[in-house]
């Protein structure tokens, strides 16, 4: 069994001989938060090294806030998101709510680029190809009807489609902010929310577009107003909020005008792309009765 003078701390040898050598050797100190020298000529501090790792932070916060528009990092963020998310904001937008804002629970924490843009695209070639498709169709049975397609309609589509998904976002955003500023309103969206929102509430479009192949002209227009429904209720329960506090007038104006330029988008893609031949087939009946008529009167005046 150890004896209690076994337990006791002992001092290193080596320290010993040291201190007997140079007494006026320093020693340091390791139960205080900041180790010093006995002494007072030697001091082991920390704060030297996080000073520097905040200035090292700091600078390179600067370099990060620093960059310009110009940049890929500008814009890497705006592209921050993955599938869940969009899916989530898809699904958000063909299924609009009463009293669930658009931006609050879907795009707030991160409004995004990504899926506007290829939503964006994904409209433009699926309002031509399904037009394209739907002249055929209309025109299969004419003799003289030669199919070409019709490449230059992309371009059409994709003015018309991105100008709307920007323009418009950008006019609405104005405005609403120089309401806010004159109302003195705190509440409001920011630019890229604005786009944001306006871009996913095209995606109702696409499936849309595609079922407009169908040859039945009121089945068309029945898709236009039920898409039209589904996405304008997007914009009005997001962008009414915004708005209520002011004035009668130019609240109700300011959802009339976000409204109709919605379902203008619409209405013009049904006209221009999917054009359709009741005209066409009407006067070719006329041309086909009118002989047949002339005929039969004809043969009833023979008889006198």
């Amino acid at each position: 069994m150890a004896s209690p003078d076994d337990l006791k701390f002992q001092e290193f040898e080596e320290a010993t001989d040291l201190l007997s050598s140079n007494p006026g050797a320093s020693t340091l100190s390791a139960s205080s938060p900041s180790v010093t020298a006995s002494s007072g000529d030697i001091r082991l501090d920390l704060s030297d090294d996080e000073d520097n790792q905040q200035e090292s932070s700091e600078l390179l916060g600067g370099e990060k806030q620093a960059s310009g528009f110009w940049t890929f990092e500008y814009y890497q963020s705006f592209f921050n998101v993955d599938t869940l998310q969009v899916l989530d904001r898809i699904k958000g937008s063909v299924m609009p709510l009463p009293g669930r804002n658009f931006v609050k629970h879907h795009i707030r924490s991160n409004p995004d680029l990504y899926g506007p843009f290829w939503i964006c695209v994904t409209l433009v070639f699926s309002v031509v190809i399904s037009g394209n498709l739907s002249t055929f169709l209309n025109k299969m049975g004419d003799p003289e009807f030669h199919y070409r397609p019709q490449f230059h309609r992309v371009s059409i589509a994709a003015v018309a489609v991105f100008l709307y998904a920007w323009l418009v976002p950008l006019g609405v955003w104005g405005f609403l902010t120089w309401r806010q500023s004159v109302e003195r309103q705190t509440s409001g969206y920011t630019f890229l929310e604005t786009v944001c929102v306006y871009g996913y509430s095209l995606f109702i479009y696409i499936p849309t577009t595609i079922l407009w192949t169908i040859p039945f002209d009121w089945l068309q227009w029945l898709l236009i107003v039920i898409a039209m429904v589904i996405s304008g209720s997007v914009l009005v329960i997001t962008f009414w909020p915004t708005v209520r506090d002011d004035t009668k007038l130019t609240a109700f104006a300011t959802m009339a005008v976000i409204v109709s330029l919605h379902a203008l988008l619409a209405v013009g893609c049904k006209l221009y792309f999917f054009q359709t031949q009741t005209g066409s087939s009407s006067s070719h009946t006329v041309l086909q009765t009118t002989p047949a008529s002339n005929h039969t009167g004809l043969n009833t005046v023979k008889p006198h």
